[in-house]
């Protein structure tokens, strides 16, 4: 083989590895590292370098035996969250991805803010009565005060489960016409969405 010849053969290896490194290394790394995402869902934990668990979901610790309670964390009938894990391959690079507007909540936490309903503030004062072992009192048409000289420290403690709902129902209520969600821009509608 003379200089040549050589000189070609680079050439030639060249332009394979570029077309490697331009269109089939990105479709293999995107694959790669799909499957890595969703074997962490299956292991319900990160497994870089070694299994770093989840948090249990509070589902799975309440002793529930509806179907919910047979899933692990972040995983549900549907899927949806560990399903939605793409990749979108491009010359030399590839993005993987996970379009859902509430995966960044999952995966680096953060608060939200729901909308109360007239309609959960109704389940929640149901869910309250049930916790608490407290009969819904009647509507008596006025208003109920405190006694002076009463203490608080007189009172029994709720239980937490009963607070936690008696909480929710009284949160503050929001006058809202909903005219944000029929007439407002996309990016309105994601800014008001509950899970946003």
């Amino acid at each position: 083989m003379d200089i040549k010849e050589y000189s070609k053969l680079i050439k030639a290896k060249r332009k394979e590895l570029d077309d490697l490194m331009k269109r089939k290394m990105p479709v293999i790394a995107g694959r790669m590292a799909k499957d890595h995402f969703q074997d962490n869902f299956r292991r319900e934990g990160f497994v870089n370098g070694g299994l770093h668990p989840w948090p249990k979901a509070k589902r799975l610790s309440s002793g529930r035996t509806d179907a919910a309670g047979q899933y692990g964390t972040l995983l549900s009938g549907r899927n949806h969250l560990f399903s939605s894990v793409k990749y979108v391959p491009a010359d030399y690079r590839v993005r993987v991805a996970d379009d859902l507007m509430y995966a960044p909540l999952h995966n680096w936490g953060g608060e939200v803010h729901p909308t109360v309903t007239p309609q959960m503030r109704r389940f929640a004062w149901a869910k309250y009565y049930q916790a608490s072992g407290k009969a819904k009192k009647a509507a008596t048409g006025k208003k109920k005060g405190k006694k002076k000289g009463s203490a608080a420290s007189n009172e029994p403690q709720e239980n937490p489960e009963a607070l936690k709902w008696k909480r929710l129902a009284l949160t503050k209520k929001k006058k809202n016409s909903g005219s944000e969600y029929r007439n407002g821009s996309s990016s309105e509608k994601a800014k008001n969405c509950p899970t946003g």
